[in-house]
């Protein structure tokens, strides 16, 4: 007899005969190996390890390290893009690079034209496309969540 069940029946049978299936043991080596990667994984030292592994006074220095070398860096940057040296490095460059100076004007031409069209583009519609995308991710957060909470939801055990 070939009738269709419906769902519920379905899930049911499946249940029943995967429960009828008798259990599969592990190997016997399978313990021994385990004890050995995670003892193995234990040795490594924490600088081996991933940046959560790391202890928290060494993560905060790290950190702060890094925002201090990124600001020196920009600072530094800054200082020389607008020092006369930084100009004399420029046109240095430029003299034994000739590609740089195409590729110079080619970038300031394409900047002043994303400018230009960039000024040309009234308030409102920025403001408009803003709030269409946040309204986009608002709406797909809240579709995910739905979906979420809609598959994962408790059903009654068999």
């Amino acid at each position: 007899m070939n009738r269709r069940m419906n769902p519920d029946e379905l899930e049911k049978f499946i249940h029943r005969t995967l429960r009828s299936l008798p259990e599969r043991h592990a190997p016997g080596t399978l313990e021994a190996r385990v004890l050995a990667e995670i003892e193995r994984r234990a040795a490594i030292p924490w600088w081996h390890k991933s940046y959560a592994w790391w202890p928290a006074p060494v993560r905060v220095a790290f950190l702060v390290i890094s925002a201090v070398a990124a600001a020196v860096l920009v600072l530094g940057w800054f200082a020389v893009s607008r020092s006369p040296a930084g100009a004399t490095v420029v046109d240095e460059a430029v003299s034994h690079f000739g590609w740089f100076a195409t590729l110079q004007a080619v970038v300031s031409g394409i900047v002043d034209k994303a400018g230009l069209v960039w000024r040309a583009i009234p308030p409102l519609w920025i403001h408009g496309a803003l709030a269409f995308l946040v309204a986009c991710y608002a709406t797909l957060i809240g579709v995910g969540a739905a979906a979420y909470r809609t598959f994962t939801a408790q059903r009654p055990s068999l």
